[in-house]
């Protein structure tokens, strides 16, 4: 096997930033993937000549490392049954559900464990490889919590930061994990770790004090020969690829013709979501749906646009949840569309970015009402594409997107009464109002965006050197 190239700024991620496509003569390529993260951080490796230590998506594939999109990319091998245990087990069905408060029951096996514990080390191994004397290392994400300090024990010289992109939860919910210790001990490893919120990053360094028996001082962790600072650094869109998404005129184009497919009602509402329990899909719905049970709205009045992106469906509570959207839409079809006219449209499927925009484009109102989201950046992407001023977002106050966004419409979405009332108010808005509310969003979005972010972490994690 070949030697991987060293570099001085390694990120470190359960996925590589990169799908395998392949041409019109059947030759298999790379591609950048889609997503917030990837597009945050490929510009500063870029600069930087920077690795990336991640799996490609293929279980059971040995693949030497290769260059792609001016980077440095390391696969991490992972066969059929760690992807089973260690991605679908420990991470989806003990971190997931135990970190979005236990929205769902959290799973705990000795046997995912395991294997979270085994993959983890292999990332790190990975890691170390590729990692130039005195680097610095950027891990990701909860699959990876236990990476900081195993990097950390083979490679002392590093300048090691972690970033949690899903909520992190309070000592109430993550007392009950009984490998509790274990992960703050992975985390700690770290020089900075790094939360999308105060309460997340607050969560954590009670944590370390009541669990690990540590001295804090507000941000920061002392352990015996250095520091952890613990810090909020809430991500954002890349808002300058979106505004110019908005301006393309194919895509204003496709905006009116998706208002023209949908009958010109008065009102479009979008949701656009991983098909996942977090998501608070069912909630809203039947808040809709209730406005017409209460007839304060009719056919014509408004139509539901709900796009539910296809994710981990070889899990049976993912394929439950789906029936169940299916069968609520199904059922207020029935009960109050006309011929022709659904008052919901579902669609399980994945859009481009083309289209999505066009979709923010054509909605009047956004609802964004996650049950917890650890930030949720379709609002910030929808408020990105509204230079018209002319939309509206209602907003969870449980997505991590409600403490910038203090102008959208914010509900909580376990309250149907109330979530069904802002939307209405949503929808009725005027014009001045509803340029108000957005452009105050939106001027925070464009000044706090992902290059922002990026750059507000690394200069975090290096200024401790």
């Amino acid at each position: 096997m070949s030697q991987p190239k060293k570099s001085e700024f390694v990120v470190v991620a359960n996925r590589l930033p990169v799908d395998r496509v392949t041409d019109e003569d059947g030759e298999g390529t790379w591609r950048r993937s889609p997503g917030g993260l990837v597009t945050a951080i490929v510009p500063v490796m870029q600069r930087r000549e920077g690795a990336w230590v991640g799996w490609q998506g293929s279980p059971d594939e040995d693949l030497e490392p290769f260059e792609a999109e001016g980077m440095t990319l390391q696969p991490v091998r992972l066969s059929a049954a760690d992807v089973e245990l260690y991605y679908e087990g420990f991470s989806n069905a003990t971190l997931w559900p135990l970190y979005h408060d236990v929205i769902a029951q959290p799973v705990y096996r000795r046997k995912l464990w395991e294997a979270y514990e085994r993959v983890n080390r292999r990332f790190a191994r990975a890691a170390a490889e590729v990692a130039e004397e005195g680097a610095v290392v950027w891990v990701q994400d909860y699959q990876l919590q236990l990476v900081p300090k195993m990097l950390r024990e083979l490679r002392p010289d590093l300048r090691i930061g972690f970033f949690l992109h899903i909520p992190f939860p309070p000592m109430e919910l993550f007392q009950q994990l009984p490998w509790r210790k274990e992960i703050l001990e992975g985390l700690l490893g770290a020089d900075l770790v790094g939360f999308q919120s105060r309460d997340a990053a607050s969560n954590f360094v009670r944590l370390c004090r009541r669990i690990c028996d540590l001295k804090t001082q507000r941000h920061d962790v002392m352990l015996d020969d250095r520091t952890v600072r613990a810090d909020h650094f809430p991500i954002s869109v890349d808002a300058h690829e979106l505004i110019a998404l908005a301006e393309d005129e194919d895509v204003q184009q496709r905006a009116v013709q998706i208002r023209e497919d949908l009958g010109n009602p008065a009102s479009v509402l979008l949701g656009v979501d991983r098909l996942d329990y977090t998501k608070g899909i069912q909630q809203r719905l039947q808040a809709f749906t209730e406005l017409f049970e209460d007839r304060r709205i009719k056919v014509g009045d408004a139509v539901f646009v709900q796009v539910a992106t296809p994710s981990r469906e070889r899990v049976e509570e993912y394929r439950i949840l789906r029936d169940e959207i299916e069968l609520q839409v199904g059922r207020a079809n029935g009960m109050y569309a006309e011929l022709g006219s659904p008052i919901i449209n579902y669609m399980h499927t994945s859009y481009t970015r083309k289209e999505l925009a066009a979709l923010y484009l054509a909605a009047d109102v956004m609802v964004v009402t996650p049950l917890r989201d650890g930030m949720n950046l379709v609002a910030k992407e929808y408020v990105a594409c509204r230079a018209d001023l002319k939309g509206s977002l209602v907003l969870s106050e449980f997505a991590g997107a409600a403490d910038e966004l203090h102008r959208a419409y914010l509900v909580n979405p376990y309250d149907i009464g109330g979530t069904k009332q802002r939307m209405y108010e949503a929808m009725h808005a005027g014009p001045v109002e509803r340029a108000r509310r957005m452009r105050s969003m939106r001027k925070r979005v464009i000044e706090h965006d992902v290059d922002l972010w990026a750059k507000e972490f690394l200069d975090a994690l290096e200024a401790g050197r």
